[in-house]
């Protein structure tokens, strides 16, 4: 039996790979693990099935036989640790990689997101002028330290491991913004990233499922 993973029916990323079924995508490509995909509707996700698996009405989850987790990092952790691939061996390094797998989703990750929903939601309000150097300051803050962390290195670890899957997954969020490109040490380890045949598998699956939506709304109107 292959697991499933639900994502969006109609993506709102318009097909940028940005929606957070996309690091389970790219993990379950990386260790070779086929899987099968439940789109659902915003409707679908807020209904008491899907809740039962996700009780926030969000996407993904991820179910495998009797096993249901939800929560991306939660799930690539859980693909990493079933699968060769994703995590060292070594206990150290290992230790590393799951570290920087939570220092992606809990401390890059939210200045990022605060941003992008500023920008969104609140740019057309008067004050919006005087708090964005604030946001922009709190994501510069964290690139800042991280880049130092990653210094020339290829990956966060000796290897590619699931630490690095979430957070590029996280910093390309922050491509075109300016902020990332302050890092060109971070521009290149994105594009590192996104140049794995894994990751490029993923997209244009994702990427699919945006064509099919946008098809559907071509016929539709």
């Amino acid at each position: 039996m292959k697991p499933t993973i639900t994502a969006f029916r109609d993506s709102p990323d318009r097909g940028q790979g940005l929606a957070r079924d996309m690091p389970v995508r790219w993990a379950l490509e990386e260790v070779g693990q086929s899987y099968g995909v439940r789109l659902l509707t915003f409707a679908e996700m807020k209904e008491a099935a899907h809740r039962a698996r996700q009780p926030f009405g969000q996407i993904p989850s991820y179910e495998d036989g009797s096993l249901a987790v939800f929560e991306t990092g939660a799930i690539v952790l859980q693909i990493a640790e079933r699968h060769a691939g994703l995590l060292p061996r070594d206990e150290a390094e290992r230790a590393r990689a799951i570290t920087w797998t939570f220092a992606a989703v809990s401390t890059i990750e939210p200045p990022i997101v605060e941003r992008d929903a500023a920008i969104l939601v609140e740019s057309d309000q008067p004050w919006f002028a005087a708090r964005q150097p604030l946001l922009d300051e709190r994501v510069r803050l964290r690139l800042t330290d991280l880049s130092r962390a990653l210094g020339d290195a290829e990956w966060l670890g000796p290897t590619f491991s699931a630490g690095d899957l979430m957070m590029v997954s996280v910093l390309r969020r922050s491509s075109g913004s300016g902020l990332l490109e302050e890092h060109p040490n971070l521009v290149a380890y994105v594009a590192r990233g996104e140049a794995r045949p894994a990751f490029r598998r993923a997209f244009e699956d994702q990427y699919a499922v945006f064509t099919a939506a946008s098809r559907r709304e071509a016929e539709a109107g």
